[in-house]
């Protein structure tokens, strides 16, 4: 769904802004391409530049508890320097280059709950315009494709997916958030094991998988948070039915060593997960219930009436409270 505004700050008879994405998923690291459609107003605009943002909705935790926002986290000047006349319509088609680390909104071509959205701002003789915004889909790459199918052969079942505001320590994170995809454990792990928090971070060369378990505790001791990371090259040819299981038998054990791990890369363990925060989990809405993974690989659930066409309607108002601080 497209979302159309006059430039408010021209008031009316100024141009619109229409941007319109190519169809399909994106891919991190990846081109996205598409055309911004522009509509002249009543009379001749020099157009300064036409910016495109991408924008996340995140969590963020903070001493009164925790609360959603919308944060941008990449700008692309895709054109500018020229005069739109009166009436006239124009097209500018673009295609720009993904964040290695964006995050991923569907799988299996079922929506995660995470939202994204590109923004097109409008600079016209020094007055901006934040005039459109459209939904962003972005599928995983092949790699972080073969790790889910992975946790789903082996009996894992999606839970929730959220974007959380903060770092990782000691990966190579580049972006101020990352993305948690939360599975429910295989039956063989139920009894040790709450669930297990997925976090992908890619980059040109690979990318770094880091799995964090909140484990149960037992007669006499509490449970607790274990976490460690491996290294995956994005061209891998694995058993990953085999290479998972183990990360999640290494997991469980909690090994503080560091040891050496085949193929690309190591296998660590280090410290908190969650830079500054972190106790709690959401489960989003619709995604309580966790689906049997069958041999297609791990299966996303929608229980409570969130569907794809929901995530695409609702993105204007997801990103409300940001646009509304912008124009504060």
């Amino acid at each position: 769904m497209v979302f159309k505004r006059l430039l408010g700050s021209l008031g009316v008879g100024g141009p619109t802004v229409d941007t319109v994405l190519d169809p399909g998923a994106a891919l991190p690291g990846g081109p996205l391409s598409g055309q911004v459609h522009l509509r002249g107003g009543s009379a001749d605009f020099d157009i300064e530049h036409i910016t495109l943002e991408l924008i996340a909705r995140v969590e963020v935790e903070h001493e009164e508890g925790e609360s959603e926002g919308g944060i941008v986290f990449e700008r692309f000047t895709v054109a500018g320097g020229f005069r739109l006349a009166e009436g006239e319509e124009r097209a500018v088609p673009f295609t720009v280059t993904l964040p290695w680390e964006t995050p991923v909104t569907e799988l299996y071509g079922q929506p995660l709950g995470v939202v994204l959205g590109v923004r097109t701002e409008l600079s016209v003789a020094g007055a901006k315009d934040k005039g459109d915004l459209d939904p962003l889909t972005v599928r995983p790459l092949p790699a972080q494709e073969a790790v889910l199918e992975a946790f789903g052969r082996l009996g894992f079942g999606f839970r929730s997916a959220d974007l959380e505001y903060g770092r990782i320590h000691g990966t190579g994170q580049t972006l101020p958030f990352y993305q948690e995809i939360e599975l429910t454990p295989a039956p063989r792990y139920a009894h040790t094991i709450n669930e297990i928090e997925v976090t992908f971070l890619a980059h040109p060369g690979g990318m770094e998988v880091v799995l964090e378990a909140d484990k149960r505790g037992g007669l006499f001791s509490g449970g607790h948070d274990a976490l460690t990371r491996f290294a995956v090259g994005h061209q891998d040819v694995r058993d990953w039915n085999t290479e998972v299981d183990g990360w999640v038998r290494q997991l469980v054990e909690h090994r503080a060593a560091h040891t050496t791990h085949s193929g690309y890369g190591h296998a660590d363990s280090y410290g908190h997960h969650h830079g500054d925060h972190h106790d709690g989990h959401r489960s989003g809405p619709g995604m309580g219930t966790a689906i049997a993974a069958g041999a297609a690989g791990l299966a996303v659930g929608v229980a409570g009436g969130m569907i794809a066409a929901e995530v695409v309607d609702e993105i204007g108002d997801a990103f409300e409270d940001e646009d509304e601080g912008d124009e504060g």
